[in-house]
C-alpha cells in the first residue's frame, strides 16, 4: 500500500486510521486539535507536525473533518496540504461536504498535479470501529482505482458513483433516507408507549417484518430509554440535511419529510441536544406527545 497521511481523527476518522495501520500501510497522521495522535503513534504511525508535512510525507491524503469550512481549511490554508503536497498524489475526502465545494476543491487541487476523490462514509462511529463502513465516491476511474486500496481498509461496501462530487450527491440522499427512516421508527416507539405495549416486545415482532431496519435494531433501545449516547452526533446530521435541502433547492426536488426532520432537529439543538446521538429525534417526539 502506498504512503498514507491521514488528515483529522475525531470520532470517526481515529478508527478509521486505526484500521489503516491494521491492514499495514504505513501512516502518518496529523489533527488540528492537539493530544488526539498519541494512541495511533503508539500503535506504530508517524505524527507530522502540520497537514503540509503530512503532505509532504505521502502518495495519498485522507480528510476526514466535519464541514466544508473546515476541509477548505486544512487543504488550503496556512500550514495546509496543499503547501506540502507532492504532484502527483491523490487527495480522498472522507468528509461530508457540498458537492460543489468539493468539484472547486478538486479543481484548486488539480492546479498543482493532484488528484482528489469524495468518498463521504455512512455507518457511525460502530462502523469505523469494525471497518464495515459504506462509502460514496466520485472521481475519475483511474483515481478511483488508486484509491480503492485505501477505501477498502476502512469500508466494506464501496460504490463508485460517477465524477467528483458524485459521492457528496449520494451521501446527501442517503441523510435523507436516514432522517425518515429516525423519524418513523421514534414515531412507532413513542405510538407503542402510549398505547401502553411492551416495548421490547414490540421491536423484537417488528423485527420479524418489513418494519424492520438497521435503526429498528440499533437505536429502538435508546428510543425506548429515552437515553441518547454519541454514534452520530445529532448537529451533524443536521449539518448534512442542509447540504440535502441545498442540493434540492438546486435541482428542484422537494423534501417534506427532510425539512420536518430538520425543524425537529433545530429544535433539539436549541435545547442543548446536539451532541448527542440523532436518536434523540425520539425525544422530540416524546415532548410533542406529552411524554417528556
Amino acid at each position: 500500500m502506498e504512503r498514507i497521511g491521514f488528515v483529522g481523527l475525531g470520532t470517526m476518522g481515529a478508527f478509521m486510521a486505526a484500521n489503516l495501520l491494521k491492514a499495514g500501510a504505513p501512516l502518518t497522521v496529523w489533527n488540528r486539535t492537539f493530544g488526539r495522535t498519541s494512541g495511533l503513534v503508539a500503535e506504530g504511525a508517524s505524527e507530522a507536525a502540520s497537514a503540509a508535512d503530512l503532505a509532504a510525507a505521502s502518495d495519498v491524503v485522507v480528510v476526514c473533518v466535519s464541514d466544508t469550512p473546515d476541509v477548505e481549511s486544512v487543504l488550503f490554508g496556512p500550514g495546509g496540504v496543499a503547501e506540502g503536497i507532492r504532484q502527483g498524489s491523490l487527495v480522498i475526502d472522507c468528509s461530508t461536504i457540498s458537492p460543489d465545494s468539493t468539484r472547486d476543491f478538486g479543481r484548486r487541487l488539480a492546479e498543482k498535479g493532484v488528484s482528489m476523490v469524495d468518498a463521504p462514509v455512512s455507518g457511525g462511529s460502530e462502523g469505523a470501529r469494525l471497518g464495515t463502513l459504506t462509502m460514496f465516491v466520485g472521481g475519475a476511474e483511474p483515481d478511483m482505482a488508486r484509491a480503492r486500496p485505501v477505501l477498502e481498509a476502512v469500508g466494506k461496501t464501496i460504490t463508485h458513483m460517477g465524477p467528483l462530487g458524485s459521492g457528496q450527491a449520494a451521501k446527501a440522499v442517503n441523510q435523507v433516507v436516514i432522517s425518515g427512516v429516525y423519524l418513523g421508527v421514534a414515531e412507532g416507539i413513542v405510538l407503542g408507549l402510549k398505547a401502553g405495549l411492551e416495548l421490547h416486545r414490540l421491536v423484537e415482532a417488528l423485527s420479524g417484518g418489513a418494519a424492520q431496519s438497521w435503526v429498528l435494531a440499533n437505536r429502538s433501545g435508546r428510543m425506548i430509554d429515552d437515553e441518547y449516547p454519541l454514534g452520530f452526533r445529532l448537529a451533524l446530521h443536521r449539518k448534512d440535511l442542509a447540504i440535502a435541502l441545498q442540493l434540492a433547492e438546486q435541482t428542484g426536488a422537494m423534501l417534506p419529510l427532510a425539512m420536518l426532520a430538520a425543524t425537529l432537529e433545530d429544535r433539539l439543538v436549541a435545547q442543548g441536544h446536539g451532541d448527542e446521538d440523532m436518536s434523540v429525534l425520539a425525544h422530540a417526539i416524546r415532548e410533542l406527545s406529552g411524554l417528556a
